[in-house]
């Protein structure tokens, strides 16, 4: 058992100022915007409203119809399936601690919340590159698409994209889970995030945070790098069409694509240097703000962007 002082909003109540069990930690919310967590509360459950919402019909019209079977829809399915799994892991407990200011949460739990939101986020940068290769292969190679894009070529790639999100990311939450800690269980953030939970620990947290961030700039660098140059490609191979039209339409896909990727891409490396750089140069709450919306708007614009950019999808979205 562990003594530890905590405020009611940390808990929820008065009578909550006792012992704390080791089996806990407790989330604080956004620490120094306590004040404000009702009001946070209120855009929150609508961004994840409209996350579920539409990722979920996302998910029921690419798979119920058959005209939607093609390489770039399943991708786009499996996307919205893993954006609601993201936002899911940790938005419900985040609305649990901005109404009630029930933070507490059990250590199974908390590793649990970090495996997925890592494991996932890594999908999910995977799947956006599959997404620019599709997209090369159907406006450069469009002869060569079905027979390059093959269902057993999908499967594999999924594969890999799942495996290497599991290789990746295991070792993070195994290094953190077997860090001692004998001191405060307060974690001065709305979830699991990884180095806010690491920090508590009584030995070195060093060598899980230096992985994290060696394991994600290779993946993130890596993809990018390799986004970047299939849609450089894209763009030689579109401004060469003779049609206008032809352009057009290319050009308004990719523009959803790359929408989306800048999305997802730009907060998380914004997230991920504010909490290196330390609350010295980037207020917490900032950090926390960020890394908090971080998982729930990419998964809430995915759905509305692919939604109103895809004329197929729209078009049976209103059927």
């Amino acid at each position: 058992i562990c003594r530890e002082e905590v405020s009611p909003t940390m808990l929820g109540s008065p009578s909550n100022h006792t012992l704390l069990n080791t089996a806990t930690f407790i989330l604080l919310g956004v620490p120094g915007l306590e004040a404000a967590h009702l009001w946070l509360a209120v855009p929150l459950s609508a961004m994840y409203s409209v996350a579920l919402l539409g990722n979920i019909i996302i998910v029921t019209v690419i798979w119920t119809d058959s005209a939607l079977h093609e390489p770039m829809y399943h991708f786009l399915c499996v996307l919205a399936a893993v954006d609601i799994v993201m936002s899911t892991s940790v938005t419900p407990k985040m609305l649990n601690i901005f109404w009630s200011g029930n933070g507490i949460i059990g250590f199974a739990a908390c590793f649990t919340q970090m495996y997925i939101v890592h494991a996932t986020t890594a999908i999910e940068t995977g799947l956006l590159l599959a997404m620019a290769f599709d997209r090369y292969i159907a406006i450069c190679k469009p002869l060569h698409h079905q027979t390059i894009l093959t269902p057993q070529t999908m499967i594999r790639m999924g594969m890999a994209i799942i495996s290497r999100a599991i290789i990746a990311m295991t070792p993070i939450t195994w290094m953190v889970v077997h860090l001692p800690y004998c001191a405060s269980h307060v974690v001065p953030h709305s979830y699991c995030e990884h180095m806010a939970v690491a920090k508590l620990a009584c030995g070195d947290h060093m060598p899980s945070s230096l992985y994290s961030l060696i394991v994600s700039f290779i993946i993130v660098g890596t993809n990018v790098i390799f986004i970047a140059t299939s849609y450089s490609l894209i763009l030689q191979a579109v401004f060469s069409l003779p049609s206008q039209d032809a352009r057009v339409k290319a050009l308004s896909t990719c523009g959803s694509h790359v929408s989306i990727m800048v999305l997802f891409y730009l907060p998380g490396i914004l997230s991920v240097s504010m909490a290196w750089l330390g609350q010295h140069v980037v207020p917490l709450h900032t950090q926390v703000l960020l890394a908090d919306f971080y998982l729930v708007i990419p998964p809430m614009l995915n759905p509305l962007i692919y939604g109103l950019k895809i004329k197929c999808i729209r078009e049976r979205v209103w059927n």
